[in-house]
């Protein structure tokens, strides 16, 4: 080698990563016409990993702390170059650091509703929004399945496919729980802990420890969001199954009654005669008959229940709530009037 090459040629005396740059996960050293001589010092940093690789080949890997490159401190590279015991020569070798430092406060959220599968619903869309943090554990898989030779891999360019394999995560995890949706739209935590296991799973073999996971806020599209107001209405007024449809039916008809006593003539007044109102005060008696949750005997035609029957029935829909003071007044004083002829 001649004089002028010699000078020519610039050596690496200390390798290091002093992680200027908030956000980066891998860097890779800046080689350029640089060459590494034997028993230069490299330097990891506490929440860092320093990895050499070789022609696109994982070598030597360390950890925290301060290392003499000697053959010795490098025995996979020694290998995959073919060195014998000693190496004299400078040699060149891609160096990467990688952050293992938590990334945290790091939002996550469905820009459109996933599909999941439920067990009250079918299917049913849902929006949710939460916060997570995670780490580089295994620099292997991260380098192999996402970073690869990038000089400078960010953090928002991990998350953009960590979104991804969240999204279908969470949408798996839900589905195939046997938890209903709205135990765990009410318990935040129980639907966190249903998908963080599973998020840690996919996250793993792509070397990325899941370190938190928390769903923030859930919410429905408008027209299920709708549905579900009404059908927890039913259970509100009546003390009805929500998941029932039984219950739901009862619970229309029963909604309907106080609308048709507004009608002009009342209850009396929906049908000719009083037959035809004790008509409908069976129906509201046999709508309402789940929602009191007692059992009730088989309904009897109107003909042949007697006048006493009739009035205990009325009295009954009176306290309810379910017919005014006047429609009761009204109906009683024409089966009175039928009772004494």
């Amino acid at each position: 080698m001649s004089l002028g090459s010699f000078i020519k040629k610039q050596f690496i005396d200390v390798i290091q990563w002093n992680e200027d740059t908030d956000g980066v996960l891998a860097w890779r050293y800046p080689m350029q016409d640089f060459e590494i001589q034997n028993g230069a010092v490299l330097n990891v940093r506490e929440s860092q990993i320093a990895v050499f690789v070789n022609e696109g080949k994982f070598a030597d890997v360390f950890g925290p702390g301060t290392y003499k490159l000697t053959t010795q401190t490098l025995p996979v590279l020694t290998n995959l170059q073919n060195w014998d015991k000693l190496f004299e020569s400078p040699f060149k070798s891609d160096v990467y650091f990688f952050s293992t430092r938590v990334q945290t406060g790091r939002k996550w959220g469905t820009p459109q509703p996933i599909t999941i599968r439920d067990k009250d619903f079918d299917m049913i869309r849902v929006r949710a929004f939460g916060m997570y943090s995670y780490r580089v554990t295994d620099p292997r898989k991260f380098f192999t399945e996402i970073s690869g030779t990038r000089e400078v891999y960010t953090r928002e360019q991990a998350e953009e496919q960590l979104r991804g394999i969240l999204m279908a995560t969470m949408a798996n995890s839900l589905g195939a729980s046997q938890i209903p949706f709205l135990d765990m739209a009410a318990n935040q935590a129980l639907m966190a802990q249903q998908v963080r296991g599973d998020l840690a799973s996919a996250f793993e073999r792509y070397g990325i420890g899941l370190d938190e996971f928390n769903v923030q806020s859930v919410s429905l599209p408008e027209e299920l969001q709708s549905a579900l107001d009404e059908r927890i209405s039913a259970g509100m007024k009546g003390g009805l199954s929500a998941d029932k449809m039984g219950g739901f039916t009862q619970f229309q008809v029963a909604s309907s009654i106080p609308l048709a006593a507004q009608n002009e003539g009342g209850l009396a007044g929906i049908g000719a005669g009083v037959g035809a109102g004790m008509a409908v005060g069976q129906m509201m008696a046999q709508g309402l008959s789940g929602a009191f949750a007692q059992p009730q005997p088989a309904s009897v035609p109107a003909a042949a229940e007697s006048i006493e029957d009739r009035l205990a029935k009325l009295k009954g829909l009176l306290d309810r709530g379910l017919i005014t003071a006047a429609d009761y007044d009204s109906t009683k004083a024409e089966l009175l009037k039928k009772l004494i002829g």
